[in-house]
Formats: C-alpha cells, structure tokens, sequence
C-alpha cells in the first residue's frame, strides 16, 4: 500500500461543503483510506487573480491504486461534484481541484513519474503556498521533490493565506 499526498481546493458555491463531499467520495476506507486531514486554508488565486479566493487542504491517504486509478478516481469525484475542466480556463475559478502532490511509500522512497497527463512529484508544488501551508501542518517532514513540507514553505510568500476555523 502506498501513501499519497492530495491537495484540494474550489473557490465556487459552498467551497467547504463541497470539499468534505470530495473526501468522502474519494476516501472509502479500502482503495483509499484517509490518514491525516489538515485544516481548510483560505487562500488567495494563484495564476489568475481575477476571481474568488480559494479553500485549501491537504490529504495524506494509503491506496492500493496506481498512480493512474488515483488520478481517475481524483477527476470522477470531480466531475461527480459539478467540474467540467474542457468548459474552464486554466487557473480560474472551479467547484473542486483534486491534485496527487506525490507518492511514496517507506521501502522505495518518493515515486517518479513523468508521462503525459501525470507528472509526480507534481511539477508545481514548491511554488504553491496553498499545497505547503496545509501540508506543512499535518506533516512538516513530508518531502516533496525531495524537500520537506516545512523548509519548501519557508521560501514562499504566504500573504494572504489563513488558516480557517
């Protein structure tokens, strides 16, 4: 079984509702099976600021799935929770975002993955305060592209991002 770290977030509707529905559809108990929750983080848009702030969090599940079955199951729940990712822009507004951050497990260390439509460690997550912030809260030692959680949310600028109650 291989541990996964997830990064959700939406900025669309009830973001907070709509991001426990995720984890429920996405987490089963069986194929996927939830360790660690962080916090929801309200955070600013990255890429495309001319839209609603975002809520943020981070997963840290066991699967059984491959690295491709996760990501699939990542889209249906996605789509099942009203996404539609050919109608959208990139970066902009969106009900729910499901990305696998990375996946590891003790025995081979961090997977590499480099294929069309799946890269991993995902190629942008040292740049994304909103991926580290509730990363680095649940698992500071968490490594990423081979940098833990904690030391990659260091070099960030973190304004704007909260902590919600």
């Amino acid at each position: 079984m291989a541990e996964a770290v997830l990064s959700l977030g939406g900025n669309l509707g009830d973001p907070r509702a709509t991001l426990a529905r995720a984890i429920d559809l996405l987490c089963d108990g069986e194929a996927v099976r939830l360790i660690a929750r962080s916090s929801d983080w309200r955070t600013p848009p990255w890429g495309d600021p001319d839209q609603p702030a975002f809520v943020n969090l981070c997963l840290i599940v066991e699967t059984t799935l491959a690295p491709r079955e996760l990501l699939a199951r990542a889209r249906d729940v996605e789509t099942a929770l009203g996404r539609n990712r050919s109608a959208e822009r990139r970066w902009g507004p969106r009900t729910v975002d499901i990305d696998i951050v990375t996946i590891g497990d003790d025995t081979s260390g961090e997977l590499i993955v480099d294929e069309p439509g799946l890269t991993l460690p995902h190629p942008r997550a040292l740049e994304r305060a909103f991926v580290l912030a509730p990363l680095a809260e649940i698992a500071p030692q968490q490594r990423v592209a081979g940098m833990t959680a904690r030391d990659a949310l260091a070099h960030l600028d973190v304004a704007g991002v909260e902590r919600l109650p």
